[in-house]
């Protein structure tokens, strides 16, 4: 697998700066943006919000990197981190207001618009329990002084924060509390937990109130909102989950006759020369369409790069889209990617509820899933993996030759069933 253009330049930093070695004596080492930039832009070498992109150095020594003032960083061995939890809620139906005009909640473009629909709709009221809330705080700003000790293995290490930047997505004050919102339009597994640390730090030492560290996550017409909290506050990684829902801008729903009907009525076609779907998360195909739709081109380094996915997963998952029609691969300016299909962006211009509807109908016209769900329908329970194989091997799937690649691919059925089960109230 090719190098990136981040490993190969920090490959030359480590080497010039002794890294390895300085670690191994003192636990962090300090770098600065200048030093950075004789080799690569220190924009483009520092910026990790999940773990798949750190480069593969980093990896390989557990180590990650945080900013220290506006031109400087430590290395060390930290847990920078946080894991999202997987335990799924009920999502909750709120009603968009009938005067506004200026927000297309069916089109959610940008993190900015997915807060100012959260707003509008009250989702943020619900979710904090704050009756009153005026956006205050938002944009890029200095993080002040202060001090936090970080988890190095055996050891915690105190790092000092001197006027780093840092920005808040947006900052809406309650009678009880500010809490401040950190926003994503794109699914992942994890985040870096600075982006909330360092806000809650800055402002806990400005204000009287309690402040709310509130990550929001938007995909597929879904509100995730989950709030965390500092149990000590010194300590970065005391971070801990207090609370997460789910919302939906209400707009109908989806029964069992819904997809009866499609499971009665749907043609299979013939399977595609494409290779079979290894993509267990049909949300993560869905954002990625999502995300091509908002920018038309992504090539597969900026896809790995820019989202949380690995090189293995940017393949899955845009072969997985490719497999339903969705999206197809093109180059431009000599670089490989994706852009969606007129079909593809032909459903992502449909209301939510008929969208949802469109991408059952596109996996059911597959033999393998309409089989699937049948039988599933039919046993009142998820069908057992051997079962699913055993229909797998019944419908001509292209270039699938070993038991185990079955079975892997099986996962990816069953999962996809799963998410088609879950649309219905």
């Amino acid at each position: 697998m090719d190098k990136s253009k981040n490993d190969k330049a920090w490959e030359k930093i480590f080497v010039k700066y002794d890294i390895l070695d300085k670690i191994s004596k003192d636990g962090v080492v300090s770098i600065s943006s200048t030093e950075i930039n004789e080799f690569r832009e220190a924009r483009l070498m520092t910026k990790f919000d999940h773990r798949s992109q750190l480069p593969k150095l980093f990896v390989n020594n557990q180590l990650s990197i945080l900013p220290t003032s506006r031109g400087t960083y430590e290395i060390g061995k930290f847990e920078t981190f946080c894991d999202f939890n997987k335990d799924d809620v009920e999502i909750t139906s709120i009603n968009f207001p009938d005067n506004i005009e200026s927000i297309d909640y069916k089109d959610i473009t940008s993190e900015s618009i997915a807060i100012n629909c959260a707003y509008v709709s009250k989702i943020l009221h619900d979710f904090t329990g704050e009756e009153d809330l005026f956006p205050t705080v938002c944009g890029r700003m200095s993080s002040s002084l202060f001090d936090f000790t970080i988890n190095s293995g055996q050891k915690n290490f105190t790092i000092n924060v001197e006027n780093s930047q840092i920005e808040i997505d947006g900052g809406y004050e309650g009678d009880k509390s500010l809490n401040l919102i950190e926003a994503k339009n794109y699914i992942s597994d994890d985040f870096l937990i600075r982006q909330l640390y360092y806000p809650y730090r800055l402002w806990s030492d400005k204000i009287t109130k309690r402040v709310r560290p509130i990550f929001l996550t938007y995909s597929n017409g879904i509100f995730h909102l989950r709030e965390y909290e500092f149990t000590n506050p010194y300590l970065y990684n005391s971070i801990r989950l207090l609370q997460h829902k789910k919302y939906a801008i209400q707009e109908g729903t989806i029964n069992i006759e819904s997809i009866n009907e499609i499971l009665d009525s749907i043609q299979v076609e013939q399977e595609p020369e494409v290779p079979f779907p290894q993509a267990d998360s049909f949300e993560r195909v869905i954002n990625l369409c999502e995300l091509l739709k908002q920018r038309g081109f992504i090539s597969k380094d900026d896809i790995t790069q820019n989202y949380d996915f690995d090189y293995r997963q940017t393949d899955y998952y845009s072969n997985a889209a490719r497999y339903l029609g969705l999206v197809e691969f093109v180059t431009e300016n000599q670089q490989i990617g994706c852009s969606l299909t007129k079909e593809g962006s032909r459903i992502f211009g449909l209301p939510i509820i008929e969208r949802q509807l469109a991408f059952v109908k596109l996996i059911l016209t597959h033999s393998a899933f309409k089989k699937t769900l049948e039988l599933y329908l039919d046993k009142s329970e998820v069908p057992t993996k051997d079962e699913v194989v055993e229909i797998m091997r019944e419908s001509n799937l292209y270039n699938i030759d070993s038991t185990e690649t079955y079975k892997r691919r099986a996962s990816t059925i069953i999962s996809w069933i799963n998410w088609i089960l879950g649309l219905i109230e």
